[in-house]
């Protein structure tokens, strides 16, 4: 049995078709790591996002504690207590 050898043109084509396939793979690689990067960046902000949603569910469920609306009325609203005295620092 004799095999034909192939000719010049078929290995122009099968070159061809290897480096075409070699720069697809390298284009492909790079979307994937442009992929990966951007869930690690989304993966980032869900979290930070979950922790203010833990934050907030904490305040909602401590709303009716004394010591968090004391801690509400000083913070947020400038509030004091009876006898307390704030002191500015004005030598900055």
């Amino acid at each position: 049995m004799k095999f034909k050898q192939s000719s010049f043109l078929s290995k122009i084509v099968v070159l061809i078709l290897l480096v075409f396939t070699a720069i697809t793979l390298l284009n492909i690689r790079s979307r994937i790591q442009t992929a990966e990067a951007e869930l690690a960046e989304y993966q980032a902000a869900v979290d930070e996002q979950q922790e203010v949603n833990a934050a907030l569910q904490d305040n909602i469920e401590n709303s009716s504690d004394p010591d968090t609306v004391l801690a509400v009325a000083k913070d947020r609203m400038g509030l004091l207590e009876s006898g307390e005295v704030i002191f500015y620092d004005t030598t900055n």
